[in-house]
């Protein structure tokens, strides 16, 4: 039988004014960027054109890729398809954040949904939600708002808690162990919460203990390199934040966002902006917010404007210590360390070409972390031995990566791994070296 001609297809062609040809080298280059290798030319885009339904992962990359070119999101019906995964499941930016949430942190305690969304593709197109300039808001959930029943207090002081110790857990033995437990806290107790009637005021705390623990699985999705499913915790998080009103959370989500792209070799302005958004959201919260925010907008300005950069980083600099000074509860919500800081220093000074100033502000961060922090010190101390070999000093390089070495086998976490790999990678042409060599050998075997 005849096929039916894909005419939405054509139609996003033209809007994006795209040939076949370079949709097809559209598709290719958001494949690369995911760790995928594709075959797509024009002659599959014209099949597709004809009627013929690409295969997975196909789908995905071309709704992908036309929602970069168009900036805004491309659903699967828009351009015809029927294949993607968000058929299976509602992650639009359109759908109701606490529905988006239910549903994720369902399919991570199902092991074949589980895999379908840790390898879907990452996006960098922006919602229409994040370039307000203004917190959005929406309307109170029927049956929240005056309700009466139990307050929620109980419940957001328990969110926060288990924050603490999610967190925690993951800084002492890496998220690779954690993450489910987080996914069922999430999915069972969390999300059951958020359904139940509460005061106003109540289902506000109760929005924002999810939003925090959301960007936890998001960061800890992100660790096992689960890029597009840490995105789809990250939107809800935004979202569930905006929802109830609290520009802090909010601040933090879209810097979250901004660090997870930047981290994937990201720097575009849709990116910046990300990083500048949160720090305008950044300024009805405290200035422990105000520094975290200023801090990402700093490394992000660092590959723009160089005096921009700077300003951001004095600016942070300048709101960390104010909230230095004021009292405040520890959490991961509330708390930026200076071992933190001077990290975001390092990064921001190693962008703009100043090695030797990235390694004293990584000296310090390493100087600073506490030892309940050991995922983020083996990470910082990773870091410090790279930028000693970029300087050409072999030796101190290698004494770091021993100890690197040492704290190595108590963390499940893939970013640690990755630090291995680039070490390995590094090394390599220093391979005849006595301690390299020895560094190398201890290293294959951890592998």
């Amino acid at each position: 039988m005849p096929r039916t001609r894909n005419t939405r297809l054509r139609t996003l062609l033209q809007e994006a004014e795209w040939s076949g040809a370079q949709l097809a080298a559209a598709i290719r280059q958001v494949a690369s960027e995911n760790g995928q290798r594709l075959t797509c030319d024009r002659s599959m885009v014209s099949r597709w054109l004809s009627g013929t339904t690409p295969r997975p992962p196909t789908p995905t990359l071309l709704l992908q890729a036309f929602s970069r070119r168009l900036q805004r999101p491309v659903s699967p019906a828009e351009a015809g398809l029927s294949s993607a995964p968000s058929t299976v499941l509602d992650l639009s930016w359109e759908a109701d954040p606490l529905h988006r949430l239910t549903a994720l942190t369902r399919a991570e305690l199902d092991p074949r949904s589980r895999h379908t969304l840790s390898t879907g593709t990452y996006s960098l197109a922006v919602p229409d939600v994040w370039r307000s300039h203004h917190l959005p808001r929406t309307a109170p959930r029927p049956g929240a708002a005056g309700a009466k029943g139990r307050s929620g207090r109980p419940e957001a002081e328990e969110m926060q808690t288990m924050a603490r110790v999610f967190t925690e857990a993951a800084q002492l033995h890496g998220p690779g162990h954690v993450r489910s437990a987080l996914a069922t806290y999430l999915g069972r107790d969390v999300t059951g919460c958020l359904h139940t009637s509460a005061t106003e005021h109540a289902h506000r705390q109760l929005l924002v203990g999810a939003a925090q623990l959301a960007l936890l699985l998001g960061n800890m999705s992100a660790d096992g390199a689960a890029d597009a499913l840490a995105q789809h915790y990250q939107h809800t998080a935004a979202q569930l934040a905006a929802e109830a009103e609290d520009p802090a959370t909010f601040a933090i989500a879209l810097r979250t966002m901004s660090t997870h792209a930047h981290n994937l070799g990201h720097h575009t302005p849709a990116v910046l902006h990300l990083a500048e958004r949160a720090a305008d959201s950044a300024r009805a919260a405290t200035p422990t917010v105000g520094a975290y925010a200023q801090a990402q907008l700093a490394v992000m300005q660092a590959h723009h404007s160089r005096r921009a950069a700077l300003n951001a980083l004095a600016a942070s600099e300048r709101l960390h210590d104010q909230a230095a000074s004021a009292s405040a509860t520890s959490g991961p919500f509330s708390h930026y360390p200076a071992a933190a800081l001077h990290y975001q220093r390092a990064q921001t000074l190693a962008i703009l070409g100043d090695a030797p100033q990235a390694t004293r502000a990584l000296t310090t961060s390493l100087r600073l972390r506490s030892p309940a922090e050991r995922q983020a010190a083996t990470l910082t101390r990773a870091r410090l031995a790279e930028s000693y070999l970029t300087q050409g000093h072999l030796d101190t390089a290698v004494t770091h990566w021993q100890t690197f070495l040492d704290s190595y086998p108590a963390l499940h976490s893939a970013r640690v791994a990755g630090r291995l790999s680039a070490m390995r990678r590094l090394l390599h042409p220093h391979r005849r070296h006595r301690g390299t060599a020895q560094l190398l050998a201890r290293a294959a075997t951890l592998c």
